[in-house]
């Protein structure tokens, strides 16, 4: 993002002005929240919509519940609202700050954030979306579970940057193979499970043996033994079941325990 021209003014702009992108970048307004900011409202402390002014038009990408509940209290009709406007952000730079945005706005969804950053065109996030479409799945920004839809996104977007496109794909792909696309194989933990046993034995392990000996169970294994275990930490817990699972009663087969 481009910061040497920006230029940033407070102006007080009529609400019927102000353009909210949910077609693009934005999420949907949240009247339960738009209430709650509306029965707590103190103009003394309230925030100032970010609004980017782009082609003669008022784009608001942080701020719209406010603007709703001022509205609220004004009985539902426009009114002049003081914001702060941007001049000279692209459409890009408006997602990618909508996706970074802090402090009092309400907390984005993973799925919201990501959307935005694909909007945004981040390139971390589209080589992560490229990489899970590659095996077959695709990534539901509505986070609804379903066959081969992975909701999960912020542990698998962390996991892909952590452990990289080859390997996150690798692992990926493997569940697929041996669950095509179950919802339970997708939960967070299996899948952080399922992406960490192959990072940490990369290169050493056999992709059909791991693939065969998942498929003999049903994904919800991984996730409720894992957390009913309490002698090992965090993600750990799946890793092991993964591990568990993978060595059976084999002693020729079996891997060495890293964790």
């Amino acid at each position: 993002m481009n910061t040497k021209n920006l230029i940033c003014k407070e102006i007080r702009i009529d609400s019927n002005a102000l353009e909210i992108p949910r077609a693009t970048y934005q999420r949907e307004l949240n009247m339960d929240r738009v209430h709650k900011i509306a029965a707590e409202f103190d103009e003394r402390i309230a925030n100032e919509p970010k609004v980017s002014y782009r082609g003669g038009r008022y784009y608001v990408f942080d701020g719209q519940h406010t603007i709703a509940a001022r509205k609220l209290l004004n009985g539902g009709k426009d009114l002049p609202i003081r914001c702060k406007v941007f001049y000279g952000l692209t459409e890009s730079d408006e997602a990618l700050l909508f996706a970074q945005q802090t402090g009092a706005s309400a907390r984005l969804t993973a799925g919201a954030k990501f959307r935005a950053l694909i909007y945004g065109g981040d390139k971390e996030a589209l080589a992560f979306l490229k990489a899970t479409e590659s095996v077959g799945l695709c990534v539901d920004c509505k986070q609804t579970r379903g066959v081969k839809r992975l909701a999960c996104i912020a542990t698998a977007f962390e996991l892909y940057k952590k452990v990289g496109g080859e390997v996150y794909r690798e692992a990926m792909r493997a569940i697929v193979d041996a669950w095509g696309g179950d919802p339970d194989s997708l939960r967070a933990e299996t899948v952080q499970g399922v992406v960490e046993f192959v990072d940490l034995y990369y290169g050493e392990y056999n992709r059909r043996r791991l693939v065969t000996r998942l498929r003999q169970v049903d994904p919800l294994t991984i996730f409720r033994e894992g957390r009913a275990m309490t002698s090992l930490p965090g993600y750990k817990r799946y890793l092991y079941q993964v591990y568990r699972l993978y060595n059976g009663s084999s002693a020729k087969t079996a891997l060495p325990m890293k964790f």
